[in-house]
């Protein structure tokens, strides 16, 4: 058993960033979801009424990976994360990877990448929603892949709070200011990026300029939302994964079910966007949505990454 220790690599969560520069991470996503993997829908396990067990296993010919999430809410970090990783070809276990970290990393440089293909080629001004742990890695990993961005605004429901993030991106070197006003600040943006656990809309679709588009990371459950209907209705849909965003998608799920939209106005999956095999953005003037949930997929990739293999 010390001998098995022994040929176990673990890697902290600043390896973990360290192994993961946006550039590379980008394009170790984007050959991903074109080639793919074998990823089964996570599964949960509720390990109290309150408490629960998620795993996330994906799989090629070189590597295989579970990632562990426990969602406790008495515990002083609620959400905990591991990911291993072992051979594919013989099972054996390669290394524990501190899982947030890779989390934080991939969600947002997925993003970055769909807004790559999406968003308008000469958006200068990115908006971030939020300001809880994952919006901070959603401007800088947009900023790393859209470099001709001028400016980054950050709202949150306490301006001290989006005031406090700004300055932290600032001290970073991105150009980042607080603003008070969602709404202005929504109408001044083309890119808005929203990390929120929202169950109320705040992005409303008629402040929305053609041409925008929109990241919406934040909401994982189906009572969940981060804009509202008209958002939705105004726009061609890219979402992850069609299995992922079809069960635990509120902005998206709530509208089909309401009839607000057909399932037509989903256009695609993300790899099917990256393979060309669906037309996310047609016009300049159309407004564009990629919804995310998270799929292992992205884990393995970032995996592969920090390995090298």
């Amino acid at each position: 058993m010390s001998t098995l220790r022994c040929m176990v690599r673990v890697y902290s969560a600043a390896q973990v960033h360290a192994a993961l520069p946006w550039a590379a991470l980008g394009d170790a996503l984007h050959a991903a979801f074109v080639s793919g993997a074998q990823v089964p829908l996570r599964h949960a396990h509720a390990l109290a009424p309150s408490d629960t067990l998620l795993l996330m296993p994906a799989w090629d010919d070189r590597l295989l990976i579970t990632k562990l999430v426990t969602v406790i809410p008495g515990a002083p970090s609620t959400v905990e994360a591991t990911v291993m990783a072992m051979d594919r070809a013989t099972g054996h276990p390669l290394a524990v990877l501190d899982g947030e970290a890779l989390t934080l990393r991939r969600t947002a440089a997925t993003s970055a990448l769909a807004a790559r293909h999406l968003a308008l080629p000469e958006v200068e001004t990115l908006l971030v929603v939020g300001t809880g742990r994952l919006a901070a890695w959603m401007a800088r990993a947009h900023v790393a892949l859209r470099p001709d961005l001028q400016r980054v605004l950050v709202w949150g429901r306490r301006l001290e709070a989006a005031q406090a993030l700004a300055a932290e991106l600032a001290g970073e070197g991105l150009p980042a200011q607080a603003v008070p006003d969602l709404e202005a600040a929504v109408r001044a943006a083309r890119l808005i990026s929203c990390a929120t656990t929202s169950t109320e809309p705040m992005v409303r679709g008629a402040w929305l300029a053609p041409g925008t588009h929109l990241d919406l990371v934040g909401g994982f459950r189906r009572d969940m939302r981060e804009v509202d209907d008209e958002a939705v209705a105004r726009a061609r849909i890219v979402v992850d994964t069609h299995a992922g965003a079809g069960a635990e998608a509120g902005d998206v799920v709530q509208p089909l079910q309401r009839g607000v939209i057909t399932p037509e106005a989903v256009v695609g999956e993300l790899a099917q966007l990256l393979r060309g095999d669906c037309v996310g953005r047609c016009t300049p003037q159309d407004i564009t949505l990629f919804k995310s949930v998270g799929t292992a997929l992205e884990d393995l990739a970032a995996a592969r990454l920090v390995l090298g293999c």
